[in-house]
């Protein structure tokens, strides 16, 4: 038997979406590793296997699928399992944890909020910045590399400083809306990166909220929520067996 691909595990008694299929080329046919109440749901493994963006939409389409019916803890893509019986065994010792860790997210979706600098606010920004306006008169007055310098580093300073204070409240909207709340790690160009626990009949609630906020905010910051997301940050449980 060939290598094991994960995709998450489940309640025993899951029953896989219709239509849903897994990676690869051709797409793998989706199975479940049934050990008491809990499911790993699994396909074959490509020989070789790659992050090409079909097979990361088809991961997390069969994600988003499965928590169609039931909680679902997410794997991150790439999880190979080379022994099911060690994953059956992971699943059995594991169970209790594994159980809480679905009953925390029943019910509920991730939603991620990434807070970034416009550049359409510079204009704004000249208006209303002392130092900004400061340094574009002098630049006007006596154009040199120096104040060049300065003056960039002064605008981006304040689109940041701009962004940030935009990103406070969104986060303080959303946190307020969600059971939940976990930092991501930082992304080149965003002053925030974060995602919520958010019971899935809030998910309108909380885009409206981040909606009035960039409404409000157009030179402030770029705002983009996204999701419903498989649970990924929510899903504290021990690695699954793998490579």
């Amino acid at each position: 038997m060939g290598s094991t691909y994960v995709y998450g595990v489940t309640a025993a008694d899951v029953v896989l979406p219709g239509q849903v299929h897994g990676i690869g080329d051709p797409p793998a046919r989706l199975r479940t590793l049934v050990a008491g109440p809990l499911a790993a749901v699994v396909s074959a493994a490509p020989q070789r296997l790659r992050a090409y963006r079909r097979d990361l939409h088809a991961h997390q389409n069969v994600l988003l699928s499965l928590s169609g019916s039931g909680p679902v803890l997410p794997a991150r893509f790439g999880v190979v399992a080379d022994d099911e019986d060690a994953l059956l065994a992971q699943l059995r010792t594991g169970a209790d944890g594994y159980r809480a860790a679905l009953a925390r997210i029943s019910g509920r979706v991730e939603l991620n909020l990434k807070v970034s600098p416009v550049e359409a606010g510079l204009a704004d920004l000249a208006r209303t910045d002392p130092q900004v306006r400061r340094l574009r008169e002098e630049a006007r007055r006596r154009p040199g590399y120096d104040t060049s310098v300065r003056l960039g580093e002064a605008v981006a300073a304040g689109l940041r400083r701009r962004a940030e204070e935009v990103g406070r409240q969104a986060a303080a909207a959303l946190a307020a809306l969600a059971d939940e709340t976990a930092p991501g790690p930082d992304v080149p160009g965003c002053v925030l990166n974060a995602s919520f626990l958010v019971a899935a009949d809030r998910t309108d609630d909380c885009r409206a909220a981040v909606d009035t906020l960039a409404a409000r905010n157009v030179f402030g910051a770029g705002l983009r929520l996204t999701g419903p997301l498989p649970c990924y940050s929510f899903s504290d449980v021990p690695a699954l067996a793998g490579t």
